[in-house]
Order: C-alpha cells, then structure tokens, then sequence
C-alpha cells in the first residue's frame, strides 16, 4: 500500500530565502529530531542538483541502526525538488518539496509517498510505529522552522 503524507507551513520569507535554506543539504540536521541520531555520511555540496547522491546514517528506534541513500532526482529552482529512497528502510520513498510566493511569505509544501516493506506485516508497522514517527518528524519541522524564521 502506497500511503501520502502531506505538510504546508507558510513561512514569512520570499521563495529565494526559503530556496537558499532548503536546497543546502547540511541544513537537514537543523530540521530533523535529534532522537534519531541523523548523521549525514556523504561530503555534500553548497546546494543540491539532480543526480546528487546523500548518504545518511539514522536510528528511527532505540537500537536500530540503518542507512539510507537518497537521490536528488529533479531540480526546478525555486519551484521544487525531489529526493528518491535509493538505499535504506522503506520499499518506496518519494519525497516533493514545493515552494510557492504567496502573501506574507513562501508556502513550503512537503508530499511524500511511500511504501513500507515486508507487504501485509510491514502495514502493521505502520499504524504503531512507522506512521506516528513520521508525523512526529514532520510535526518537528514545522515547529523548528516557524521559530527559525520568525
């Protein structure tokens, strides 16, 4: 079952602002719980293109270590971009990030969708662990960046 998760924060910034922070691969630790021990393993470049290739190290629950490979797979400066699971725990992961001007600001739109592994038993994952812990990160972010950019 392929499910979606959708998040829109208006942030009051202009789009070339919100593209500056977003489309810099380093600012991901800023975002991200630190319970999860995000750890990026790749050297990574000012700002992201299509092909780049991120790899990460995380710890989504208490002694479970994975790695995780994503891809950067479309680039529309400042419109939107694209990173792609190419390695790591999910059966798919397809993650948008759009950025829109809109009054008083930029409307950051995040869309991903994903399926997790092991069919059947993989859903009932989800309901208890994989589903409340992917909002809980994306809740997360949206509280961090409302402050950042106050």
């Amino acid at each position: 079952m392929i499910r979606v998760l959708q998040q829109t924060q208006v942030l009051p910034i202009d789009v070339k602002a919100a593209w500056a922070f977003f489309s810099r691969p380093d600012n991901l630790n800023d975002i991200t719980p630190a319970d999860l021990s995000f750890k990026v393993l790749s050297e990574l470049p000012a700002a992201i293109y299509a092909g780049l290739m991120i790899r990460y190290k995380i710890q989504p629950f208490p002694g479970v270590q994975l790695n995780w490979l994503t891809e950067i797979t479309h680039v529309d400066e400042p419109h939107y971009f694209v990173d792609e699971q190419r390695v790591g725990p999910y059966a798919l992961w397809h993650h948008e990030h759009h950025f829109k001007e809109v009054p008083g600001g930029t409307e950051m739109t995040d869309i991903v969708h994903y399926r997790l592994p092991l069919g059947r038993v993989g859903n009932l994952f989800h309901g208890l662990l994989v589903g409340p812990k992917l909002k809980r990160i994306f809740d997360y972010r949206k509280e961090v960046l409302g402050k950042k950019f106050k």
